[in-house]
């Protein structure tokens, strides 16, 4: 295990993304969004994702330094085409469309379009409530067939993220954020990289035997070798039966169909389609009772007396406060084969020795 403090890791990341074409703007923003991740215990988000990137911007999956690009604007909707640049850079730009709308109409929704892998979700819902702004959104993985629906054992969704954020007055946001399968695609790529194992039975191969061996999803691989879904025999399966695949697949239709993303098939280009909702609860909340709600609500749960091996009730977002506190004060811990696939991807876009060497130092 390698423990590298965020500063660091953020600067290491910059440099290997400054190195393959993106502008440094651009290139400090996806490390900061990356590690961000991380530190928030969101791992299958995190900086494991830097030799995919590198590898999409090489076969020209995704582009860099692009502008997002309004097709369609109304006072209360966009579409925005997100041209394949880096999430990271045309999200924020679509999600900080709809917050300047919702702030002039008290409701606002944007369908994003093929976009570049977009990341955490939950930093767009943090991204509105830090405007004071209720959000929901809606994403599919077009061309990353990635779970079988309910009762199946074939790939026909992909992870579908499905996310909300409620503000606070004075306190970190309420974000739920989650894959509909019942791991994302990246946890399968951090346990195949010497990471947190997969919980029990979530694969399923084509047999129907259940699975937590990322080989049902990839195929065979070595320890610095390519990991490719369209290799494995099985698929992720989807949470909660047939609720978590229902949910999957409106996402699919909402996220990919309605956004003009289309919604997820094989052998097309990845692309990330996403539809948001804004939501001014200063508008909506007339009676000024909505914070102080919320806070009672928040107490009640918290309250519940747990159940045995339980120490705590939590409420979204709690975990990823604990985790970004301990992280933030100790460092990013990555698994050896983790950091060994990062070094690799950036000594081949040409980063110095020097800089590898000082982020681990």
């Amino acid at each position: 295990m390698v423990i590298i403090q965020v500063q660091k890791l953020i600067d290491f990341v910059t440099d290997v993304f400054s190195h393959a074409e993106s502008s440094p703007e651009e290139a400090r923003r996806i490390a900061t969004y990356l590690t961000t991740a991380n530190l928030t215990g969101h791992d299958s988000h995190g900086v494991i994702r830097v030799p995919v990137y590198i590898r999409w911007k090489k076969i020209g999956s995704v582009v860099p330094n692009q502008s997002a690009e309004v097709v369609l604007d109304t006072p209360s909707l966009a579409v925005v085409d997100g041209k394949f640049g880096y999430g990271q850079t045309v999200a924020p730009q679509a999600v900080k469309i709809g917050i300047e709308k919702c702030k002039k109409a008290g409701l606002a929704a944007v369908a994003l379009r093929n976009a570049g892998h977009i990341g955490r979700v939950g930093d767009w819902a943090e991204m509105a409530a830090a405007e004071g702004l209720v959000s929901v959104y809606f994403v599919n993985a077009a061309g990353s067939l990635l779970v079988a629906p309910f009762g199946g054992v074939e790939k026909r969704l992909s992870t579908a993220p499905y996310c909300v954020g409620i503000p606070r007055e004075g306190q970190d946001p309420i974000v739920l954020d989650f894959a509909t399968s019942i791991v994302a695609e990246g946890k399968v790529l951090v346990a195949s990289r010497g990471g947190k194992k997969l919980p029990k039975g979530a694969l399923v191969d084509s047999d129907g035997t259940l699975s937590e061996d990322p080989v049902v999803l990839y195929g065979p691989y070595t320890p610095d070798g390519l990991r490719d879904h369209t290799q494995g025999t099985g698929a992720i399966r989807a949470f909660g039966e047939h609720k978590g695949s229902g949910l999957a697949f409106i996402c699919e239709l909402l996220g990919g169909a309605l956004t003009g993303t289309g919604a997820t098939s094989g052998g097309r280009r990845f692309a990330n389609g996403m539809l948001a909702f804004f939501v001014d609860p200063k508008v909506v909340d007339t009676s000024d009772v909505f914070d102080a709600e919320v806070s009672r609500y928040v107490d009640f749960i918290r309250a519940t007396k747990p159940m045995a091996g339980v120490e705590h009730v939590l409420i979204p977002g709690d975990p990823e406060r604990k985790t970004r506190a301990e992280r933030t004060r100790n460092g990013v811990p990555l698994p050896d084969e983790t950091w060994a696939a990062i070094v690799n991807t950036a000594r081949d876009v040409g980063v110095s020795e020097t800089s590898i060497q000082r982020a681990t130092s």
